[in-house]
């Protein structure tokens, strides 16, 4: 029989009577092979001040076969220990591995929208970026350290603000220096210790590999950093005697933190399961540190081995929004999140986090528009069909109980489905009501931004009879989820059809408030519309993308419109050609319209980059290291 996640409200009288659920062996054994270690990580000696109810009632979703759950609290947080053995660290990369992803470029205010985003979600660690890969992801790094890493809350969360650095001297002080802003500032380091790895892309002995690590940590301890990771690239096919070996030495050398990345997603969950429990067995002062894991998703097993990873003593995950990352991705925050939340206490030996997962769904809408990756309708947890029932069979269940073919509530990851919707929206709605409606799909707009989005409101509302949640947060995304403006768009005339060749003429304003008009013809009225934007604009740059989607049904639907750009350099030393994407997205009940504002805002992304950091884009190739451990 299927568990389902309700939530539950927790008595302070629970919290004196409740004991803790055990998984008995055998429901370890059925999911992945194994056992769970035993819990030497646990000292009771530790500190513990009084639980708060932040995790337990707002923050999990606990199953409705357990009417009487252990409530939980984030532990206080020490580096190198975690005073609960049963809680589980969140580390989160989608800033860092996430960016990786090709067209997935973010400018410094997206990176801290997101950062803060991230914050509110309550996500342990946040991986800011590689701060010695560019200017930009510097100071990006930087200021979420001196903003999302000072902000402390009422329960007295604060992220832990981390950078990225290969094992050398440069990018580690690089990375102290963008992240020792935070109140947790944190260092994560790495260096390949794979045979194929060490020969062809080091071409180092393991010896060496070994005094460069040790080095490394202990050079990053001695700045002042009290909280070091480190990460032997491509563990998963590396040899585990070395393994043991130079994990041994960083932890002599002052690491706090060991992640074990699987970072050519080559190992499947029993196999990775069993690295997690070797490494806690066999390497030398392991009990010092916490051990972490990091999936890559090439075979489809990221959040399986995660989770077997997890099961096998990993105390740490390391995840993204959405999945996205290098290749085929990493291991999913959401679908990591919310096995542990409606199974965690069941079949997981009471594992838990400290997220909140009624953001969700915001964080992961954020994400994707800015980022502008799509998310696959049927991607679990957070795709547009996960909560979708079209079978007969299906929806006669959910008329009488949803609980037959639902485990979670689409509510309890912040999804609120457009026909269980209390406040129906329509012309005569006025700020306060949308307002409201913003607050409850999870934004927080300041009166300049809720009057933009007020008053495209009010246009679409005079066009359709009801706007829908999908209508507002397609009308967010397209007023406040938006690079800086360079050129806008003003008006926009196309004539099509059968008769002759599609014109079009467009008017963009740009950032001095001036008015410029092109006129042009092309194959249909897209294709004008951008070519009169590219005669005013003229920047040569390649349209490698475009997509249209209708956010709700009907005629009268709001459509989005996501295209991505590509702009090439010439190294003026070198002779290389380097590449960067940019993405943008509109929206509007006009598909012309809607097309042309996503261009125009890829292009500000792009113009937005190249004024900030005029010789960085020439000197791509050089200035800016992909990592992807």
């Amino acid at each position: 029989m299927a568990t389902v996640c309700t939530p539950h409200t927790i008595s302070p009288a629970a919290i004196v009577s409740s004991s803790p659920v055990r998984c008995s062996h055998s429901q370890s054994q059925l999911l992945f092979g194994s056992n769970f270690p035993n819990r030497r990580h646990h000292n009771p000696s530790l500190p513990i001040s009084a639980p708060n109810l932040r995790a337990a009632t707002k923050g999990r979703v606990l199953c409705s076969q357990n009417p009487n759950p252990t409530p939980t609290r984030r532990p206080d947080y020490v580096p190198n220990r975690i005073s609960d053995p049963n809680y589980v660290r969140i580390f989160d990369t989608t800033l860092r591995d996430g960016e990786q992803s090709p067209g997935a470029s973010l400018t410094s205010k997206e990176k801290l929208d997101i950062a803060r985003q991230l914050a509110k979600l309550g996500v342990d660690i946040i991986e800011a970026g590689f701060p010695a890969a560019s200017k930009d992801d510097f100071e990006a790094v930087k200021m979420i350290a001196k903003e999302v890493g000072n902000f402390v809350d009422k329960d007295g969360y604060v992220p832990v603000i981390c950078g990225l650095s290969r094992c050398n001297e440069k990018d580690i002080k690089t990375a102290w220096e963008a992240v020792k802003y935070a109140k947790r500032p944190r260092i994560h380091t790495f260096i390949a210790t794979s045979p194929i790895h060490m020969e062809h892309k080091l071409r180092k002995t393991k010896e060496q590999v070994i005094e460069i690590a040790r080095s490394m940590v202990s050079y990053a301890r001695s700045l002042g950093c009290q909280d070091v990771e480190f990460s032997p690239e491509d563990a998963g096919r590396s040899e585990k005697e070395f393994l043991y070996q130079i994990l041994g030495e960083v932890i002599k050398a002052g690491a706090t933190t060991l992640n074990i990345p699987d970072t050519v997603g080559y190992t499947v969950p029993t196999e990775f399961g069993q690295l997690i429990a070797d490494i806690k067995s066999n390497t030398p002062g392991i009990d010092n540190v916490i051990i972490s894991t990091h999936c890559q998703n090439d075979l489809g097993l990221s959040t399986a081995n995660t989770l077997a990873g997890a099961s096998r003593g990993a105390r740490q995950l390391e995840v993204t929004i959405n999945g996205i990352g290098e290749r085929a991705g990493n291991a999913s925050l959401e679908e990591v999140v919310m096995t542990l939340n409606c199974r965690g206490e069941h079949v997981l030996g009471g594992l838990y986090t400290g997220i909140n997962p009624r953001h969700i769904y915001m964080t992961s809408k954020m994400v994707s528009e800015y980022t502008g990756m799509h998310v696959q309708p049927h991607k679990a947890i957070v795709g547009a069909n996960a909560f979708a029932h079209e079978s007969g069979i299906h929806q006669d269940g959910m008329l009488k109980d949803k609980r037959t073919y639902e485990i979670i509530s689409p509510e309890d990851i912040g999804y609120d489905r457009s026909n269980e919707a209390g406040i129906v929206l329509g012309k005569l709605s006025g700020r306060h009501a949308v307002k409201k409606q913003l607050e409850q799909l999870g934004y927080e707009l300041d009166d300049v931004q809720l009057e933009t989005v007020f008053w495209r409101f009010k246009g679409v509302a005079e066009q359709k009879k009801r706007v829908t949640d999908a209508d507002l947060r397609a009308l967010v995304s397209d007023e406040v989820f938006q690079p800086e403006v360079v050129w806008k768009l003003h008006d926009l005339q196309v004539t099509c059809g059968t008769l002759g060749l599609s014109t079009a003429t467009v008017k963009l304003i740009d950032a001095d408030g001036r008015e410029h008009i092109a006129c042009s013809v092309g194959t249909g009225p897209v294709d004008s519309a951008y070519k009169a934007v590219d005669l005013i604009v003229k920047e040569p740059v390649t349209l490698v993308e475009y997509s249209m989607n209708a956010v709700t049904e009907g005629i009268d639907a709001i459509a989005t419109t996501r295209v991505a750009i590509r702009v090439e350099n010439s190294d003026m030393v070198t002779g290389e050609i380097s590449q960067r994407t940019f993405s943008g997205i509109g929206a509007g009940m006009d598909i012309v319209v809607s097309s042309v504002k996503a261009y125009t805002g890829a292009l500000n992304k792009m113009l937005g980059f190249k004024e900030r950091f005029p010789l960085e884009i020439a000197a791509e190739s050089a200035e800016r290291t992909p990592v992807s451990a």
